[in-house]
């Protein structure tokens, strides 16, 4: 078994043409699942369950991609130029890259995903939910540093401004697209958490491995796929 590799695809951003960031399991085969991570810090508590799942997918025969959403982890592109409607346009630019068959959103992820796409999500969730945790978690710091913020005058300011969130400068385009995104499920089958084992990696406080959560979502997608 081989580890996954990083490759790039190239994505139009506000200073033109991006270079964005993409690790992969290319073996150029018939089934290539493009998966769509989940937003802002969730992303990174899943990532290496989602690696792991990726590299039971190999062994299973299937190509598998896992790109960078434009202004994250890698990317060149500003965070806060970023927009769930740019996010949909970069995903399905990454489709067509990868030339994917199938695709696996999660989470947040099917706010964004090439609905076009046949295959998974895993527990989707409303942008008003997102953002509701986003904004939960600034006035718990700023209520902890002495402060008082509230939620209804952040959000406000947010549509029109733009916000920090949890670290995140989030544009009020994003944010505006948030409050009312709904999953944009179109005929693929959802994935329950307890269909994984244990709790959801999304509510840990630190990124970790989950490798028996990988295996299980791994020879759920390798059984409908060769169905």
């Amino acid at each position: 078994m081989s580890a996954p590799q990083p490759v790039f695809w190239h994505c139009p951003g506000p200073d033109g043409q991006s270079p964005e960031y993409a690790i992969a399991h290319d073996r150029g085969r018939k089934h290539r699942l493009l998966i769509v991570p989940a937003l802002f810090d969730e992303a990174n508590r899943m990532r290496r369950m989602l690696v792991d799942a990726m590299d039971r997918l190999d062994q299973a025969g299937i190509d598998s991609f896992l790109p960078d959403l434009p202004g994250c982890n890698e990317s060149l592109q500003n965070f806060t130029a970023q927009s769930l409607h740019g996010w949909r346009s970069a995903m399905q630019i990454a489709a067509r890259h990868f030339g994917a068959t199938d695709v696996l959103a999660v989470r947040g992820g099917a706010l964004v995903f090439p609905a076009s796409l046949p295959g998974w999500a895993l527990e989707p969730t409303k942008g008003a939910t997102i953002l509701r945790q986003l904004v939960r978690a600034r006035t718990i710091a700023a209520r902890e540093a002495g402060q008082h913020e509230d939620s209804a005058a952040l959000l406000e300011q947010g549509r029109t401004e733009g916000l920090e969130l949890a670290g995140w400068r989030c544009g009020a385009s994003l944010i505006a697209g948030l409050e009312h995104a709904l999953p944009q499920i179109e005929g693929q089958s959802l994935i329950a958490q307890g269909q994984l084992g244990g709790g959801g990696l999304w509510l840990r406080a630190e990124p970790a491995a989950a490798p028996e959560q990988s295996a299980a979502l791994a020879a759920i997608i390798a059984a409908e796929v060769k169905a």
